[in-house]
């Protein structure tokens, strides 16, 4: 099928462009320069309608400064409004490993609200447009500001989401900890007999440290409420007005309805990936948790007859090509798997900040696609294992009862009667006459 092309000029020269698409010349370029992954920017929705917010708060906010007319602020307001309904998402094919520190996905929205702000307008699309990317949709902006702007907003509903599937999967460990709570069982120390316990607080200690981390996750939010928007290139402003930038700033929180503030140091704003950084750490940490917990649930059905087999998971799928009857705990090991790679994806983080230099870090979009990356696999991975595994987990009651029996756990509720040494030899004859 032979598509069309137009042909529009950036500052390099002139770029064929397929007639039907809203982007332009250098969003071209950037398709062409960055064959890398083929997962591009429009698998990353959130960063994009972030950015749209920045666009729409930025015309408001020229226009009132008198930067803009009116008539273009309603088109690319209302170009804004169908990005974030979705109605542009196949307009987004920068590859999410590209150079420039974010500029080609700034110029990709760019480029699509001026084409499509330009067609509101009853103009055309590429050469002769009536609304300009750089003059009118990105006035009073660097990628630097907007671009900066929007991916630290867009961790904050991604986050939301990570805890609300964490907050289901606590919901789940709790209601099994309820069913659980008057099953005795070993309780295993370094993979030894400990003391007893009961399998209800063995799972509700799960759901207590899943829902901790929900509340640490929700406390980082608020550092990406502290935005550059203003800042432009380095943090001088230059091309903005200290007016613009406290306009922008308010229409952004008022779209947003999130509490936006400017940042304290626009210069030291331009460059820190502090808040990436403690978020992406905080991800690991709930990664590493998760993964315990998933182990866990490995070791404890293990069996059925030769292993632990205190809990039953559910049968999801035949285990072997070759072994009858074979199942294998495939929900835990595919969390596990998830946790796995969160844990390169946040050494991935930390070396994109410290490669930062002097007054920008042009690593910023792999750390952006890092973050969001880790909080969507594990927001679905926590999900999965809720559904397929944690909801119809069994209690094997009597293989609680027997490892308890026959286990040394009760030795120790002996010491206070009658001594650390004395129970101590009870112990051990009592494995002498097990072993002989």
């Amino acid at each position: 099928m032979t598509v069309d092309h137009r042909i529009e000029s950036d500052p390099l020269g002139p770029v064929s462009v397929p007639s039907d698409r809203y982007y332009g010349a250098q969003t071209a370029r950037a398709i062409a320069n960055f064959p890398i992954s083929g997962i591009t920017i429009k698998r990353l929705p959130l960063v994009i309608q972030a950015l749209a917010h920045v666009k729409m708060a930025a015309a408001r906010a020229n226009c009132e400064e008198g930067y803009l007319s009116p008539e273009k602020r309603d088109a690319i307001v209302q170009a804004c409004q169908e990005v974030l309904a979705g109605k542009q998402d196949e307009e987004f094919l920068v590859d999410v490993f590209q150079g420039g520190a974010g500029t080609s996905t700034n110029m990709n929205m760019n480029e699509v609200l001026a084409n499509r702000a330009s067609e509101l307008l009853g103009g055309v699309r590429g050469e002769g447009r009536l609304v300009h990317p750089n003059d009118d949709v990105n006035r009073s902006q660097s990628t630097n500001d907007a671009y900066a702007t929007a991916v630290r907003l867009s961790i904050i509903p991604a986050s939301r989401n990570l805890r609300d599937a964490l907050a289901g999967l606590a919901a789940a460990l709790n209601s099994k900890a309820d069913e659980f709570v008057s099953i005795r069982k070993l309780g295993r120390t370094q993979l030894q007999d400990a003391v007893a316990m009961t399998l209800g607080q063995e799972f509700a200690a799960f759901a207590t440290t899943i829902l901790e981390d929900c509340d640490r996750l929700k406390e980082t939010e608020r550092l990406f409420l502290e935005v550059n928007l203003g800042g432009t290139a380095i943090g001088t402003g230059v091309g903005a007005t200290p007016s613009y930038r406290a306009r922008a700033l308010e229409h952004l929180a008022r779209d947003t309805g999130l509490p936006v503030v400017g940042s304290k140091d626009l210069f030291e704003a331009s460059w820190d990936m502090g808040a990436f950084m403690l978020q992406m750490s905080m991800i690991k940490r709930t990664a590493a948790k998760l993964s315990k917990i998933a182990n866990d649930f490995r070791l404890l059905s293990s069996g059925p007859r030769g292993g632990i087999g205190e809990i039953i998971l559910p049968t999801l799928q035949p285990g072997s090509s070759l072994m009858p009857g074979k199942v294998n705990p495939v929900a835990a090991e595919a969390l596990n798997q998830v946790c796995f790679y969160v844990y390169g994806l946040e050494t991935t983080v930390a070396m994109a900040a410290e490669a930062g230099q002097l007054q920008l870090n042009a690593m910023e979009p792999v750390i952006i696609f890092s973050i969001h990356q880790s909080m969507e696999l594990l927001c679905n991975a926590a999900k999965a294992f809720t559904t397929t595994c944690v909801v119809g987990v069994k209690a094997n009651t009597a293989r609680c009862e027997s490892n308890l029996a026959s286990s040394t756990a009760f030795a120790t509720e002996l010491v206070n009667s009658i001594g650390y040494e004395a129970a101590a030899k009870i112990v051990k004859d009592t494995l002498a006459q097990t072993a002989a």
